[in-house]
This record gives structure tokens, C-alpha cells and sequence, in this order.
């Protein structure tokens, strides 16, 4: 390979890998909105209270600033119901034109507008990292047009988040755009893991041990369960939401008996994916091979599902909210980045 092309991989890599660890940083940041209650601490999108500089204190905002806010929401929401009819989510669209809880303007809080104000700049500079990985990728078309198309892919979904990021708030965090949300994060996650992996390395053999096929097997079921756990964190998550609000964020040692059965399910499935990935480390120690990308997966299942025992048993610390958040998406995508790896697609196919 010319030693330009070298190159040329080799910056659109690191800056893949920035925009990765970019991204998991957005992930954490909007941890914190969502354990400290900020997530409406701007009623509007893309600025906040009609500004692109948020107030500090109410004396800013007009007497009927609430009323002003809520019309506005109310009027996005009936577009967006709109475009769920017409996609046959009737059932959706009545409720969410029907449920007047939706419409209630928050009281302003000067801490809580600044933290998701920080939240949506650094929204902001995810765009423009995206959107810089995109540019790069066009010196691939000649010789790897999937690099192109998937960043492609990737600016196209980040531009589609945005508008989601905006009805989340529209829609005054109805849990199922959240949970949406969300999820198109983590498929974001796996189209940068799968860029970095791409252009990392040129040349790669691919690693063939013993058992490889049950290896994979085995690791596609992790990732699967832990998209199920995720979506399960994300009911739980849901119902500490209205629990929290309900005290107002205090007498935390209060919202765990609220929860009810999804936490129960929740936690007891925490023992299936660390069950396979125990699996996943005996077929490696069968075989004498060695991965230092599985035993680093293994490490932070472990300390997510720690994390996860410190929130039951502390009384959710709010410090403990995002950490558990982001250790459960980085366990997807070093799952990912180790299936890739595995798998025979094209990069450095090695532990």
C-alpha cells in the first residue's frame, strides 16, 4: 500500500477514534441531565428559552413565559403526530395529543438550564466531528467506498438524532422517545467502532483459533442480551423518572420500592450476561488463546453490573447514574469492535 494511503488511514482513524470517544462523553453528559431532572431545562430546540445563550435568572424570562413555551410545544407535537399517523402509529399520535401532562411547563432552574444547555453543545461539536469524519471519508471512494457510505450512513443518522433530540423535548421526555433516542446512539457507537476498525490497520491476517465459530456464537448472544438490558435499563429508568419528579429528586432512598418489577427483571438479568461472557473467557482459556479486548469487555460488564449493585443498595446515588449509563453502552461497543475483530471483516483482525 502507498505510503500515502497510509496516511490517509491513518488520520481518518484517529479522527473516528476521536469522534467515538466524543461521542461517549455526549453519552455521560446526558446521564447527568437525565439523574438531575434537567432534561427540560430548556422548553425549546435548538435554543433555550429563545436564545442561543441561555438566561441565568428568571427576571430574563416574560411573566407567562410557561404559557408562551407550551403553546409552542403543543404546536410541534401536532406536526409530529402528523408524521406518526401517516406511518399508521394512530394509537401513538391520539395519545400524544391527548395526554395534557405533556404540556406542563417545568419551573425555570438556572442549574439545570446550564446542564442541558452543556448537553446540546456538546451535541453541537458531535455534529461538526461527523460531520469532519464524513469530509475525510471522501478520499476513500476510489479504493474503500464503504468507508464512504458508512460515514455517510453515520451523518445522515446523526442529523435524524438531532430531529429526535428535539422531540424528546417537544414531547416533554415521553419515555418512549427517550428510549429511541437512545438506542439510534448506539447505533451510531457501532458504525464509528466500525470505521475506526476499517481504517486502523491495513493488511490484517485473520485470527482463526479452535472454537472460533462457537466464539462468535456465543458473542453475538452477548450482544443481544445486553441490547435486551439495555432496554430494560431503559424501563427502569423510565419509572425512576416519574418517581423522582413525584419527590421532587429527593428521599432517593425512597425510589427503589417504587420501581417494582422491572427492576427485579433488570437485575436478575445482569447473571445471563455475565454468565456468557464467563463462557466466552473458558472458550479462549480452552483453546490457550489470548485476548486482551475479551478480558477488557469482561472487566467493565463487571464493573457495570457493580455500578448497578451500588445503585440498589445506596439509594441511587446520582453521581452513579451516568457512569452505570456509559458502561453499559461502552460494554456494546467493545462487543462490536471484538466481533469485528473476530469475524473476519476487513482491518486489524487481531486480539
Amino acid at each position: 500500500m502507498k505510503k500515502s494511503n497510509i496516511e490517509t488511514g491513518r488520520l481518518f482513524s484517529r479522527f473516528s477514534l476521536l469522534t467515538l470517544i466524543a461521542v461517549y462523553l455526549l453519552i455521560l453528559v446526558g446521564g447527568i441531565v437525565r439523574s438531575t431532572g434537567s432534561g427540560m431545562g430548556c422548553p425549546d430546540w435548538p435554543k433555550c428559552f429563545g436564545n442561543w445563550v441561555p438566561p441565568t435568572d428568571i427576571s430574563q424570562l416574560p411573566e407567562n413565559y410557561k404559557e408562551i413555551y407550551s403553546q409552542k410545544r403543543e404546536k410541534k407535537n401536532e406536526r409530529f403526530a402528523e408524521y406518526l399517523s401517516a406511518l399508521g402509529l394512530d394509537e401513538t399520535a391520539h395519545k400524544l395529543l391527548n395526554d395534557e401532562s405533556i404540556l406542563v411547563e417545568a419551573d425555570f432552574n438556572k442549574q439545570k438550564t446550564w446542564i442541558e444547555y452543556i448537553n446540546r453543545l456538546l451535541g453541537v461539536l458531535i455534529g461538526l466531528l461527523i460531520l469532519g469524519t464524513f469530509v475525510l471519508s471522501i478520499r476513500f471512494l476510489k479504493t474503500d467506498k464503504t468507508i464512504f457510505f458508512v460515514a455517510l450512513a453515520t451523518l445522515l443518522l446523526v442529523i435524524f438524532q438531532g430531529w429526535i433530540g428535539s422531540i424528546v423535548v417537544s414531547t416533554n421526555l415521553v419515555p418512549w422517545t427517550i428510549t429511541l433516542h437512545m438506542f439510534l446512539a448506539l447505533v451510531i457507537v457501532a458504525l464509528l467502532v466500525f470505521l475506526v476498525h476499517r481504517t486502523r490497520y491495513s493488511g490484517g491476517v485473520s485470527m482463526c483459533f479452535r472454537n472460533r465459530t462457537m466464539f462468535l456464537v456465543v458473542l453475538v448472544a452477548c450482544m443481544i442480551t445486553s441490547l435486551v438490558q439495555v432496554a430494560l435499563g431503559t424501563q427502569v429508568r423510565e419509572a425512576i423518572d416519574v418517581i423522582a419528579a413525584q419527590y421532587n429528586y429527593t428521599s432517593r432512598d425512597l425510589w427503589i420500592e417504587g420501581i417494582g418489577t422491572a427492576f427485579l427483571v433488570h437485575r436478575s438479568f445482569s447473571w445471563v450476561i455475565l454468565l456468557l461472557h464467563a463462557v466466552l473467557i473458558y472458550l479462549l482459556y480452552k483453546t490457550k488463546t489470548s485476548s486482551s479486548l475479551t478480558i477488557g469487555l469482561v472487566a467493565v460488564v463487571l464493573l457495570t453490573i457493580a455500578t448497578g449493585v451500588v445503585m440498589g443498595y445506596f439509594s441511587i446515588p446520582a453521581f452513579m447514574q451516568p457512569v452505570h449509563l456509559l458502561l453499559g453502552t461502552l460494554v456494546f461497543g467493545l462487543q462490536f469492535l471484538l466481533f469485528l475483530r473476530v469475524s473476519g471483516v476487513k482491518g486489524k483482525l487481531a486480539f
